[in-house]
C-alpha cells in the first residue's frame, strides 16, 4: 500500500545521482532506458528479492521498452541471499555468466537488493572489461542510507570483509521506499543502526527526533498483514521519508568532500571499526547493523574511557539502540541465542582490526565522540590498541598508580541507584510529567525503564536542560499497568525485581494475557525474594514461583490487587521489601498498615528515603504513635513534581573518598553532605574520620584527606547498619588499618546481616577474596572481623583472579586494594560495575592516575574456571533411599580419590542419636533442621577431597535446595543418584532402618523428581546389578563417565591423534536386545552412537520418553564401557524424529548431558534457541555440529557444503563438524576429499551415502560412522562394518 512521495533528487559529486521516492518502479526503469542505454542490462538480485519484486521490475521493462521502441536485453542472475554469497567465488560465476551471455563494455550492471548485492554486483562493474557502469536499487533500509552511496564497491575474505575491492561510482541511484512494506523487521532494524550512527556523529537535532519516535517506527514495523506481510507505513512516512533524505544528504555530503576515505569519510565509519570486528565472528547469524550497534558502544565507551565523553551521553546511546531492539553488547541475550554463545576473543577483535582500511600502518583509527552530534576530530582518530584491548577486555588487571596521585581531586559519583529507581518507580506510578535530573544511566536504571515501559507505565524522553546535562522526562500513566505478554527481564537488579514485585501487582489483564512473568539471570534466580512474596500473597496476591521456589521467576496474575488493611514484614529482612510495599500500597483497594515485626528493622535510612520521596510525590505516610516500627499509608495516586534532582549515590561515593584514605591524598564530593537522604553519607564521619583521615562536611559537600601511607586505624568495633552497602569499602580499608602493635586489634563491623542477600552473599564473598591478599578475616553473626596488615608490603598479590561475583560493591572495592598491593592485581568480569557507576573505570585510569589493563583469560582457562570442580572439590550425591547413594557414592569417591561420608551416617555420630530417635524427640521439622545444619557444616569443613551421600527428603527443605542450586552455580558438582522407581518402591518396603516420611512413598518421588532435578548438574541412572561382572563393568562405566564430567579425559585428543577411529550406530528400538552381543558388535570401535530417534518403548511411540532413554543409557553403561555418542536425528536429516518436537529434543539432549555422554550430537538446522540451551548446559561433552543432505543436490565444490562449514566453525561451540552427503559418481568422492583437504579448522566426519559413496567411508579416517552384522539394519544408505572398512582400505593402500 505505498504512499505517495515526490521524488527528490540528492547531488553527490557534483550530479543529481540519487533519488529518492515511494513507488518508483516504473519511473526507474523509464530513467535507465532513457538516460542510460545499453544493448543489455544485467539484472543482478537474491533469490528473495525476486520472488517478491522481480516480476514487476521484468514487466516494466518489457512494457516500457516496446512503448520506446528500443531493442534491448535484459539478463537476471539471482544469488543465495546472504553474506555468503558476497565472495570471490559468486564474483567469479557472475562475471562467467555474463562472458558466457556475450555482454560487452556496453553492459550496464543493475544491483536490485541489500548490501550484499550492491556491494559484490558493484564490484563485478568496477573490473568486468575493466569497467562497466551499474546502477544501484537498493532494497533495505541499511542498504539505501549507508552501502549504496559513495562508490565502495567489495567483497569478503576469510581475513575480514570488504578487504578486496574498489570505488566505483553508480551511475544512479535509486531508492524507493516502497520496498520497505516487505522487508523484515528485523532488516528494518538492522537499518536503524545506520541511521542512529548517522545522528550520533553529526546532527543533535534528528537524535532528538529519532528518540521521540521510537513507539511510532516500531509499531508501524510490526504492524503486518497476516496474509501478504505488507506494512503500512502511511503513518511514519514523512518522518521515516525525512530521516532517509537527511542520513543520504550527509553521507552525500561526507562523500562529495573526500571521496576516497582521506579524513573526513572515515566519520561515516563511526562504530564500524570494532563493529566489524565482531561482524567477522558472528556473520552470517548477526547483522551487519546490529554488529554496527555493538561498535558504536564500544566506541562510545572508548571515548568515555579517554575522557573525551560523559557517561550519561554514553547511557542515551545504548538506550536508543536498545529501543529500536538493537543490540549493545556480545553478550545481549538474543546475539548469545542466534550465535549459540559464540565467543569473541580479544585478540582475534585486534586481529581483524588490525587490516582496517582507515588505519595509518599498525596504528589502529576510530572516530572518537565527544558528544552527540560531536567528535573530537573532523577524522579518526589514532587509539593505541592498550586503551583498545581494555574496553573490549571482560577482566581488568589493576597495576596500582602509573605516577604519584594528585593531592586534590574532585569527583562527581553517578546518581544514587537507590534513589533513582525510586524516583522512575514515582514518577511513573504518578500523574503528570516529571522531569528527572542526575539519574544514574546503569543497567538497573535500563531494566527499570524497560519494566516500566513493557508494563505501559510511562513515557520517557530525554531531554538537554540549559547546562548541557541530560534530563528523562517522566510521563506517568497514574498506575495503569498492563500486563504484557512479553517476559520482563531484569539481570541481576535486586532493586527493580523487589520493587517491581510488588508493584506488578497494581497490573491489569490485558485482551492478550492475564498475567506477567518477572525473571532475571542466572544469579538473580537464587537470590531471595520469598518473605516479600508471601506478604503480597496473604495481602491478595496471586503469585506462582515458575522454577525454584523463594526466588525469580515469578508469574504475577493480572488483576488480583492488594486488598489493604494489615501486612506485616519481619524486621530483619531487606529493607528493599518494606520499601517495595510502601510505594505499591496508595494503589491498593483500601488503606495499608504495614507493620514491621520481631526486632529494630534493617537499614531505616532506606525506608525513611522512601517515605521522604513518597512525600515528594504527594502521598504522606503516617507513622503509627501506638504500634513501633508501623505505617500507615493511604489510597491514592502519585502527583509528579515538575523537577526532582536525584543526588549522586553515597554508596559509590566512598569509594573515591576511600582512595584518598589509602593514598594520603584529598578528594571531595561536591554534593553530598550532612543533609543527605542517604544514609552512607555518614561514612566519611563515622568511619573514615575514626580510622585517622580529617573529614570536612557541609549540608552538601564532603572532604576527606587521608593520613600519611599506612597510618590508617583499625576501628575495634562499628556498626554499620545505617549503611550497609559501605561495608565492603570498609572492610578493604581495614585489610590495611593496623595499630602499629604486634598484635594489631582486628576491626569489627557489625549491623550487616543483610548482606549475605545482596547480588551475592557479600560477606562470605569478602572473607573468602580478602583471602587472596593473605588478609585473615572471618564471619560474625551479622558481621565481618578483619585483621589489617601492617603495611601495604606485606599484602599478597593474590593468585589468579579475584572473584567479582557479578557484584558492582565487590569489584569497586577490591580496586582499591588492588591499587596499593606489591603486584598487578587482575579482577574478573569488569562491566559488573555499570550496575551503578560504568565509569568507574574511567576514573580510576584518568582522575586517579592508576594502570590499567585490559585482560581475557584464555579459552581453556575459561572453560576450566567454568566446568571443573576445582581441584578435587567435594561432589555431593542426591537421591531417594533405595537408589543405591551410599553404593554409587562410594565408586565415585573411590574412582576420584576422594573420602566417602554419608551425611545421615555423620548426622547421628554428630548427635549421638540414630536418625529414628532423632525424628521420635524433634519431630520431622527438627529433624530436618539438623538435616540442614550437617550440609551446611560439611560445605564449610569439607570443601574439597569429598563425596558426600545426603539422605533422601535433604531436598524437602528449601534452604537446602538454595544450598545446593548455589554449590552448582559455583562450579560444583551434585549428581543425582536414580534407579527404577518400582525398584526403590521395593526395596523401600523391607528397609526398615529409617522411618517413613508418608505412607505414599510413590507421591514422596512425584513430589521430589523436579526437586532432585533442579538441585542437581549431573545424574547416574543405577541399574540393577545381580551379578559381580556386572559390578565390575558399571564400575569401570563409571570412571569413564566420572573423568566426562569432570574435563579429565583425554578421549577426544586421544581420538584425533589416532589414525583411524569409528563408532557403531545402534538402531535397535530397545538396545536390551544388544547387550548379550555388546562386546561382539563394540569390538574395534572407539563410541558406541545411541540413535535415541529410533528408540520406541512400544510400537506406537513417536519419540521416546526421559525415563525410558535414561534406562537405556544405564543399560548400556552396566555392560560396556564403550563411550556414548547421543544422537537424535530428525525427519529432515534423515531419521525418524519429528522435525517440530524441539522441546522434547531440548528435554532428551539436556538430558543427555547430565548422564554425562562422552560426545553429543547437534544438527546445524535446529533452531538457534534448541542450540543455544546445549551449548550453554554442555559441561565437557564434546558437540558434534552435523548436517546431512539426503537430495544430492549439495556438490562438495559448491557454496552449500562450504557455508554450513563457516557457519559450523564460526559458531565457535562445536568440537567436531560432521557432514553426510550423497555420491552418484567417482567424482563426488573426489570433490569430497578435496574439500576434507581445504577444511582442516575442525576435526571433520565427512562422508557420501549411497553405495557409490562407499568409498568416501573407507577414506574417512576420524570416527567414521559403521554397522555390524548383528544390528537390524544400518544406519544409513551404504554404511559399512569395521571389518569391511579395514578390508577396502588395505586393498587401496590405506591401511
Amino acid at each position: 500500500m505505498s504512499v505517495l512521495v515526490e521524488p527528490v533528487r540528492v547531488p553527490i559529486l557534483g550530479k543529481d545521482t540519487i533519488v529518492v521516492g515511494y513507488g518508483m518502479i516504473q519511473s526507474i526503469v523509464a530513467e535507465i532506458l532513457k538516460d542510460l542505454p545499453s544493448s543489455t542490462y544485467v539484472l543482478v538480485t537474491d533469490t528473495n528479492i525476486a520472488k517478491l519484486h522481480l516480476s514487476s521490475f521484468h514487466k516494466a521493462f518489457d512494457d516500457i521498452s516496446k512503448k520506446l521502441n528500443i531493442e534491448t536485453r535484459l539478463l537476471v542472475y539471482t544469488v543465495p541471499p546472504g553474506e555468503s554469497s558476497k565472495s570471490r567465488g559468486t564474483k567469479a560465476a557472475i562475471e562467467d555468466w555474463m562472458l558466457q551471455n556475450r555482454c560487452t563494455r556496453d553492459s550496464i550492471l543493475l544491483a536490485i537488493g541489500g548490501g550484499v548485492i550492491g556491494d559484490m554486483a558493484g564490484y563485478v562493474a568496477a573490473t568486468f572489461m575493466r569497467g562497466i557502469k551499474f546502477v544501484q536499487v537498493p532494497t533495505t533500509l541499511l542498504s539505501m542510507v549507508d552501502s549504496s552511496i559513495g562508490g565502495k564497491t567489495a567483497i569478503d575474505t576469510p581475513h575480514g570483509k570488504n578487504l578486496i575491492g574498489a570505488f566505483w561510482q553508480p551511475e544512479r541511484i535509486f531508492v524507493d521506499l516502497a520496498f520497505l512494506e516487505t522487508l523484515p523487521e528485523r532488516e528494518f532494524i538492522n537499518g536503524m543502526a545506520e541511521i542512529i550512527k548517522t545522528a550520533i556523529f553529526w546532527d543533535k537535532n534528528e537524535f532528538d527526533r529519532l528518540e521521540n519516535n521510537v513507539d511510532d517506527f516500531l509499531a508501524a514495523f510490526t504492524n503486518r498483514d497476516a496474509e501478504t506481510g505488507i506494512v503500512d507505513l502511511s503513518s511514519i512516512k514523512d518522518t521515516l521519508h525525512a530521516l532517509v533524505i537527511g542520513s543520504i544528504r550527509v553521507k552525500a555530503f561526507v562523500v562529495s568532500a573526500d571521496e576516497r576515505e582521506g579524513g573526513l569519510r572515515n566519520l561515516l565509519n563511526f562504530g564500524h571499526s570494532i563493529g566489524h570486528a565482531y561482524e567477522a565472528i558472528f556473520t552470517p547469524q548477526i547483522l551487519h547493523g546490529e554488529c554496527v550497534a555493538i561498535g558504536i558502544v564500544k566506541e562510545a565507551e572508548l571515548a568515555r574511557y579517554l575522557g573525551l565523553l560523559s557517561d550519561s551521553t554514553v547511557a542515551r546511546i545504548s538506550k536508543i539502540l536498545t529501543a529500536y531492539g538493537l543490540p549493545i553488547s556480545p553478550a545481549d541475550a538474543v546475539v548469545q541465542k542466534r550465535t549459540n554463545g559464540r565467543p569473541t576473543p580479544v585478540d582475534r577483535l585486534l586481529e581483524v582490526m588490525a587490516v582496517d582500511k582507515k588505519n595509518a600502518g599498525a596504528k589502529k583509527k576510530i572516530v572518537l565522540l565527544t558528544g552527540i552530534g560531536k567528535t573530537y576530530e573532523q577524522k579518526a582518530s589514532v587509539v593505541a590498541d592498550a586503551d583498545i584491548r581494555f574496553v573490549l577486555s571482560p577482566d581488568v588487571v589493576v597495576n596500582g598508580t602509573s605516577q604519584s596521585p594528585k593531592s586534590q581531586v574532585v569527583v562527581i559519583p553517578p546518581g544514587s541507584k537507590s534513589i533513582t529507581n525510586r524516583a522512575l518507580l514515582l514518577a511513573a506510578l504518578a500523574t503528570g510529567t516529571c522531569e528527572l535530573q542526575n539519574l544514574l544511566r546503569s543497567d538497573d536504571t535500563e531494566h527499570m525503564m524497560n519494566a516500566i515501559s513493557l508494563l505501559s507505565g510511562a513515557q520517557f524522553k530525554w531531554l538537554t536542560n540549559e547546562n548541557g546535562d541530560d534530563v528523562l522526562s517522566v510521563t506517568g500513566h497514574g498506575g495503569d499497568l498492563i500486563a504484557p505478554t512479553e517476559e520482563i527481564f531484569l539481570g541481576n537488579s535486586g532493586t527493580s525485581a523487589r520493587f517491581l514485585t510488588a508493584v506488578a501487582t497494581i497490573a491489569k489483564a490485558s485482551d492478550k494475557n492475564d498475567s506477567l512473568v518477572l525473571t532475571g539471570n542466572s544469579r538473580m534466580k537464587v537470590r531471595p525474594i520469598s518473605s516479600l512474596v508471601t506478604a503480597l500473597r496473604n495481602n491478595g496476591a496471586k503469585i506462582e514461583y515458575l522454577e525454584s521456589v523463594g526466588s525469580l521467576p515469578l508469574r504475577l496474575t493480572a488483576d488480583e490487587h492488594l486488598k489493604g488493611g494489615r501486612v506485616e514484614l519481619a524486621a530483619t529482612v531487606s529493607s528493599q521489601y518494606v520499601s517495595a510495599i510502601l510505594m505499591a500500597a496508595p494503589y491498593a483497594e483500601s488503606p495499608l498498615t504495614l507493620s514491621l515485626v520481631g526486632g529494630k528493622p534493617v537499614s531505616q535510612p532506606y525506608i525513611d528515603m522512601t517515605i521522604t520521596m513518597m512525600a515528594s510525590f504527594g502521598i504522606t505516610v503516617v507513622k503509627s504513635k501506638t504500634e513501633e516500627h508501623t505505617y500507615e499509608i493511604p489510597t491514592g495516586v502519585y502527583t509528579a513534581p515538575a523537577k526532582y534532582v536525584v543526588e549522586s549515590d553515597a554508596s559509590s561515593a566512598t569509594y573515591p573518598l576511600a582512595f584518598a584514605a589509602l593514598t594520603g591524598t584529598t578528594c571531595t564530593i561536591p554534593n553530598i553532605g550532612s543533609k543527605s537522604l542517604q544514609g552512607d553519607a555518614q561514612f566519611a564521619v563515622d568511619v573514615l574520620a575514626p580510622m585517622g583521615c580529617q573529614v570536612t562536611q557541609t549540608e552538601s559537600s564532603t572532604t576527606v584527606t587521608g593520613p600519611a601511607i599506612g597510618g590508617l586505624k583499625p576501628l575495634a568495633s562499628v556498626d554499620m547498619e545505617p549503611m550497609t552497602d559501605a561495608f565492603l569499602t570498609a572492610s578493604v580499608l581495614a585489610a590495611v588499618a593496623h595499630d602499629g602493635s604486634n598484635s594489631t586489634i582486628p576491626t569489627q563491623i557489625t549491623g550487616i546481616a543483610n548482606q549475605r542477600v545482596k547480588e551475592c552473599n557479600r560477606i562470605e564473598a569478602m572473607v573468602h577474596e580478602l583471602a587472596k591478599f593473605g588478609v585473615v578475616a572471618s564471619e560474625l553473626e551479622d558481621g565481618i572481623k578483619i585483621t589489617g596488615k601492617s603495611s601495604f608490603a606485606d599484602l599478597t598479590v593474590p593468585t589468579g583472579e579475584v572473584h567479582t561475583y557479578d557484584d558492582h560493591r565487590v569489584a569497586m572495592s577490591f580496586s582499591l586494594l588492588a591499587v596499593v598491593t606489591p603486584g598487578a592485581v587482575t579482577i574478573s568480569d569488569r562491566k559488573c560495575v555499570e550496575k551503578t557507576w560504568p565509569g568507574w573505570w574511567d576514573v580510576l585510569a584518568r582522575k586517579f592516575g592508576v594502570s590499567l589493563e585490559g585482560y581475557e583469560a584464555p579459552a581453556a582457562v575459561k572453560a576450566v574456571k567454568q566446568f571443573h570442580p576445582n581441584n578435587n572439590k567435594s561432589v555431593f550425591v542426591i537421591g531417594m533411599r533405595g537408589a543405591g547413594k551410599t553404593s554409587v557414592g562410594r565408586w565415585i569417591a573411590d574412582a576420584l580419590g576422594q573420602s566417602f561420608h554419608d551425611l545421615d551416617t555423620y548426622l547421628e555420630e554428630k548427635l549421638e542419636s540414630t536418625i529414628p530417635e532423632i525424628i521420635k524427640k524433634d519431630g520431622w521439622e527438627g529433624f530436618r533442621q539438623e538435616e540442614l545444619n550437617v550440609l551446611k557444616d560439611v560445605i564449610k569443613k569439607h570443601p574439597v577431597g569429598y563425596t558426600l551421600a545426603c539422605g533422601g527428603g535433604l531436598v524437602e527443605t528449601p534452604e537446602a535446595r538454595t544450598i545446593l542450586q548455589k554449590y552448582i552455580a559455583d562450579g560444583g558438582i551434585v549428581i543425582h543418584i536414580h534407579r527404577d522407581i518400582k525398584l526403590i518402591m521395593e526395596y523401600l518396603t523391607y528397609d526398615k532402618t529409617r522411618p517413613s516420611y508418608v505412607d505414599d512413598m510413590l507421591g514422596v518421588w512425584q513430589r521430589r523428581e523436579a526437586w532432585f532435578a533442579g538441585c542437581s548438574n549431573y545424574m547416574v541412572y543405577n541399574s540393577d546389578i545381580s551379578k559381580p561382572e556386572d559390578t565390575a563393568k558399571m564400575q569401570k562405566s563409571l570412571r569413564t563417565y566420572l573423568q566426562t564430567i569432570t574435563g579429565l579425559s583425554s578421549l577426544h585428543s586421544d581420538l584425533v591423534a589416532k589414525p583411524r577411529s569409528a563408532f557403531l550406530s545402534l538402531t535397535y528400538p530397545d538396545v536390551a536386545v544388544a547387550m548379550p552381543d555388546i562386546s561382539a558388535i563394540t569390538a574395534g570401535v572407539d563410541l558406541l552412537e545411541l540413535r535415541v530417534d529410533l528408540l520406541r518403548p512400544a510400537p506406537n511411540a513417536s519419540v521416546p520418553s526421559v525415563e525410558f532413554v535414561q534406562e537405556q543409557i544405564g543399560l548400556i553403561r552396566k555392560h560396556t564401557d564403550v563411550p556414548i555418542l547421543f544422537t537424535i536425528r530428525t525427519v529432515s536429516q534423515g531419521g525418524k524424529f519429528p522435525d517440530d518436537y524441539h522441546e522434547r529434543a531440548v528435554d532428551l539432549m539436556l538430558l543427555a548431558l547430565k548422564l554425562g555422554v562422552a560426545y553429543l550430537d547437534v544438527e546445524l538446522t535446529l533452531p538457534a534457541s534448541v542450540i543455544a540451551q546445549v551449548v550453554e548446559r554442555r559441561g565437557f561433552t564434546k558437540l558434534i555440529a552435523s548436517n546431512h543432505d539426503f537430495s544430492g543436490t549439495w556438490k562438495w565444490d559448491g557454496p552449500q557444503w562450504a557455508s554450513k562449514y563457516a557457519e559450523a566453525v564460526s559458531g565457535g561451540w562445536c568440537d567436531v563438524i560432521k557432514f553426510v552427503g550423497f555420491a552418484s559418481s567417482r567424482s563426488d568422492n573426489v570433490a569430497l576429499e578435496q574439500f576434507r583437504a581445504s577444511h582442516a579448522a575442525k576435526p571433520l566426519i565427512a562422508i557420501n551415502m549411497g553405495k557409490v559413496g562407499q568409498l568416501s567411508r573407507v577414506l574417512n579416517t576420524f570416527l567414521t560412522p559403521v554397522t555390524h552384522p548383528h544390528l537390524p539394519a544400518a544406519a544409513a544408505p551404504g554404511q559399512l562394518s569395521v571389518g569391511e572398512i579395514a578390508e577396502a582400505a588395505k586393498l587401496i593402500g590405506e591401511l
